[in-house]
């Protein structure tokens, strides 16, 4: 039997950038959740290294070029294991291609944990982090794929514990948008970071408290792609919305919601507003944890 594994979108409910090191990388301040939303991965046995695409977004991945993570995590994970990269993988692709919610570095990870068991390897929790940093900055997050404080350029990582549970409604305007072109297009002084000093008691609170934060690549998006400010309008307008903002480099927005229910009816309500974008509904923290904070790590 194929194992398989779900691959949540990234989402940063606050990006603030709090500096820039020598070698052009930004240091940044985020809390970033990984909601009820995402790609799905599965792999069996296989006579050498293969990805087969399913799903909605399948194409679009398939036309963006380069090499898919996936099957760079593979090769990383072998070569650290000294073994050699044999494995079938069936990717179902529902996120969009470069929208800010880090599902490359997603189902990177979710190939890493697969490949775990199914060569039945032996390695720590640090050095699996360690190597998928390797792949990118946010590979590590996506491994621990539970609310979290990121730091540093993103390998800096640490418990949000208790976050409290609500809906998400994400938005996209079918448009792409490379992560490299915004960073490039920002400008401006840099944050300071904006860490809680104690957790919000609800999802209303919790809306209450990011208002005061903000995603510092958001001016930049917005210059080379207009249409992200449409998107932001459309999520704050929404019946039920608590805050409307984008995530990650773009050009995905969110908005919170009191519950996964108040969002899939926001989410309906969108769709015939705005028929042509990608948009999906679900709850806050991960599913079993659907009735109470989510857990600490």
């Amino acid at each position: 039997m194929p194992l398989s594994a779900f691959a949540a979108a990234k989402v940063n409910l606050y990006l603030q950038l709090t500096g820039r090191r020598g070698d052009g990388y930004h240091l940044l301040d985020s809390l970033v959740v990984f909601p009820s939303i995402g790609d799905r991965l599965s792999v069996s046995p296989g006579q050498s290294l293969e990805l087969v695409l399913e799903g909605p977004q399948a194409q679009s991945l398939a036309a963006s070029g380069g090499e898919n993570l996936v099957l760079a995590a593979a090769r990383a994970l072998a070569r650290h294991a000294g073994i050699a990269a044999k494995a079938r993988f069936v990717l179902e692709k529902n996120l969009p291609v470069a929208s800010g919610l880090g599902g490359g570095s997603s189902d990177a990870a979710a190939a890493l944990r697969l490949l775990v068991r199914h060569w039945r390897l032996s390695i720590g929790e640090n050095a699996l982090a360690a190597l998928g940093a390797t792949l990118g900055a946010d590979v590590p997050a996506s491994l621990y794929a539970r609310p979290v404080w990121v730091g540093g350029i993103g390998e800096k990582l640490k418990p949000a514990a208790g976050l409290p549970q609500g809906g998400i409604l994400l938005a996209n305007p079918a448009k792409a948008l490379p992560t490299a072109q915004v960073y490039a297009a920002r400008s401006g002084r840099f944050s300071k970071k904006g860490r809680f000093r104690r957790m919000p008691r609800d999802v209303f609170a919790l809306a209450e408290t990011l208002a005061s934060r903000r995603n510092d690549l958001t001016e930049a998006a917005q210059g080379l792609l207009p249409e992200i400010a449409s998107v932001l309008a459309r999520l704050s307008s929404l019946e039920g919305a608590l805050l409307a903002r984008m995530s990650g480099s773009g050009a995905t927005c969110f908005a919170l919601f009191a519950d996964r229910l108040a969002a899939e009816r926001a989410s309906r309500a969108l769709s015939l507003l705005e028929p042509t974008w990608w948009c999906a509904a679900g709850s806050l923290c991960p599913e079993p944890l659907a009735q109470g904070p989510c857990a600490p790590g």
